[in-house]
């Protein structure tokens, strides 16, 4: 037997915009005395409370100022918020699947919005 899922919708979040729901569904498990939490969920607000070092509105505008930028896409922008490359040796390896470079001065615009939230 073959069970096949359907993706209905795709969405885009950062971690800190991932443990900002996540939140919402641990306080709403730990009000229903018979149901425990799973260990995916537990192991998903163990990663998210490690890694989110911005909260889920600074991380949506500086998803919002990387879009701004040439050659920065919605899911790019999204990696460069969760993993805020420090040198352009990060940031490249960030762009390491695209089919086009970026030129020194698009990586180090880039990587000055990223220094205004490390």
């Amino acid at each position: 037997m073959t069970i096949f899922k359907e993706k209905v919708d795709e969405e885009h979040l950062t971690i800190a915009e991932t443990k900002e729901i996540l939140a919402d569904i641990e306080v709403e498990r730990a009000a229903d005395e018979d149901r425990e939490m799973r260990y995916e969920l537990a192991r998903a607000l163990e990663h998210v409370n490690r890694f989110a070092t911005l909260d889920a509105e600074e991380s949506r505008e500086f998803v919002d100022q990387l879009l701004e930028l040439d050659k920065v896409d919605e899911a790019t922008a999204h990696k460069i918020v969760d993993l805020k490359p420090q040198d352009r040796d990060e940031l490249r390896a960030v762009y390491a699947q695209e089919r086009f470079s970026l030129s020194g001065d698009e990586l180090d615009d880039i990587l000055n919005v990223v220094k205004q939230y490390v």
